[in-house]
């Protein structure tokens, strides 16, 4: 199976280009490190769906730019229900390459990375691309809790954009609002 990369355009606001989004994402991982089975999810929503997961999860009112969410990396117990006490007749052990690793979720808000992007990135597709990077980065580890954190994580971002994000058409259609 090896890495699988799960876009969803789930907002009607701002163009994306799912199949750019996850090539980028592919590739990010794999210069990461990340091998063998592992599954990825990036979903683009609207400003309400991003508002509700930022209030729900982090506390904070309105919408933001980008969200991710690890998976839980605690194996699964085996054995039986309620108390996963033991085997029982019948149990057979999983094989451990049988489950891919699940990275977790990237979520990103469209319109919001559109307002962000003049002062921050430069232009739309920058932003998101920025932001793809970025949400996988935190899945993987990364933070920017302190200053030295911020600094590493920032720099990496950096690094990954330049080698591995294209510049596309709709990069020149940035001022047409």
């Amino acid at each position: 199976m090896a890495i699988a990369v799960f876009v969803a355009d789930e907002q009607s606001t701002r163009p994306v280009e799912p199949s750019r989004w996850m090539g980028l994402a592919e590739a990010v991982l794999s210069a990461e490190g990340v091998s063998g089975d592992a599954e990825l999810s990036v979903l683009f929503v609207e400003e309400e769906d991003m508002a509700q997961l930022n209030q729900r999860f982090l506390g904070e009112d309105g919408p933001t730019d980008v969200l991710a969410f690890a998976i839980d990396e605690e194996p699964v117990e085996s054995g039986r229900s309620p108390d996963s006490g033991g085997t029982g007749p019948g149990w057979v052990p999983a094989e451990p390459t049988e489950m891919p690793t699940l990275l977790g979720d990237v979520v990103i808000c469209p319109s919001v990375a559109w307002r962000n992007a003049p002062d921050h990135a430069g232009t739309y597709e920058d932003e998101l691309a920025l932001l793809v990077v970025h949400g996988i980065l935190h899945l993987l580890g990364m933070d920017h809790v302190d200053e030295e954190e911020a600094a590493a994580m920032e720099h990496r971002e950096r690094e990954l954009l330049e080698r591995y994000h294209r510049r596309g058409p709709s990069d020149a259609t940035q001022a047409e609002g």
